[in-house]
């Protein structure tokens, strides 16, 4: 049974979503999202990034995301919901394969359907070299 959607259970979702992603639980990631979920990465071919539809898609790009992020990890987060859309901030930590660290701020916005996360559409910082 899908719980009631409402801003107390998409906060409970999104504090849960972000909470797996630090801890590389995919399992949980995709409890959280529909079947039919969309993620948009921040970086990609087009204007919107990088778009995977439908869960096995969806699972394998953030399995790619975990084996080139290895200790990818996400602090300082908010999350703000309104009706059926909600935003997550964050810091994200990560090590690129090159050794080089990434330390960036960022959002999610989401479309939630159902009790779950519809679409996850991500955005991060671009740090200039100094």
């Amino acid at each position: 049974m899908v719980p009631p959607a409402g801003t107390s259970h998409h906060h409970d979702l999104l504090v849960a979503h972000l909470a797996a992603w630090s801890r590389h639980d995919i399992e949980t990631i995709m409890s959280t999202m529909t079947q039919d979920c969309i993620f948009e990465t921040s970086g990609g071919p087009d204007p919107w990034g990088r778009r995977y539809e439908g869960a096995a898609m969806v699972r394998e790009a953030i399995e790619e995301i975990f084996e080139m992020l290895s200790d990818i990890r996400y602090t300082n987060a908010r999350h703000t919901v309104c009706g059926d859309r909600g935003v997550s901030e964050w810091t994200m930590i990560a090590t690129r394969p090159d050794g080089s660290r990434i330390e960036a701020r960022g959002c999610d916005l989401f479309e939630f359907r159902e009790g779950k996360i519809y679409r996850k559409d991500s955005y991060r910082k671009r740090r200039l070299a100094r």
